[in-house]
């Protein structure tokens, strides 16, 4: 085998290469799309679930109109976001104002025995379980595609062929602040 062959050789296998790299992250990409169509179904619920458990609430918490507003302007945020990114920061801004609701209903004993709210509440905890689960899939596959853009040799090629690191889909920053707050215990 003369040069010229020895440079058909080399040329073959940097190109077979580039291609493993390639679709290799399409791969990941798919994965990670196909993860956060996973989290559009139960937010579709969640968000299909908002205006009930609105609806169930109104009566006792007039004067709470604020949070009541403001779980619905996040709603519809959340419903008109349309890439990933901004889905997810729609989603935790929905998240905060469903936490403040949490908060107020406690001030209403009526409404914590009402058995249509009791229902809603347990169809919401069981909606946000089931989102927990496939945040962490989608967080699996974001963090997956993130180390193979991020490797080399991959790194010299991915953002030539469009690929990047991605967001992570986290409870968000005041979700945050409030899991490091310590429990209060009120007698």
């Amino acid at each position: 085998m003369g040069p010229l062959g020895i440079l058909l050789v080399v040329v073959a296998i940097f190109v077979l290469m580039i291609i493993s790299i390639y679709n290799t992250l399409v791969k990941l990409k798919n994965n990670r799309e196909n993860a956060f169509a996973d989290i559009d179904v139960q937010l579709k619920q969640r968000h299909d679930l908002v205006p009930q458990l609105i609806g169930a609430v109104k009566g006792y918490m007039e004067h709470e109109a604020g949070t009541l507003s403001a779980i619905t302007e996040a709603r519809n945020k959340a419903l008109g976001a349309s890439s990933i990114n901004d889905k997810i920061a729609a989603e935790q801004q929905l998240s905060s104002a469903l936490s403040g609701f949490s908060i107020q209903v406690e001030a209403y004993p009526d409404l914590k025995a009402s058995s249509n709210f009791m229902q809603l509440q347990e169809e919401l905890s069981d909606i946000e379980n089931k989102l927990a689960a496939v945040r962490r899939f989608f967080n699996s596959a974001t963090k997956e595609l993130n180390i193979a853009v991020q490797k080399f040799p991959n790194v010299l090629f991915a953002s030539m062929f469009g690929f990047k690191s991605e967001e992570m889909f986290d409870v968000g920053e005041q979700a945050r602040v409030d899991l490091n707050k310590a429990p209060e215990v009120k007698f």
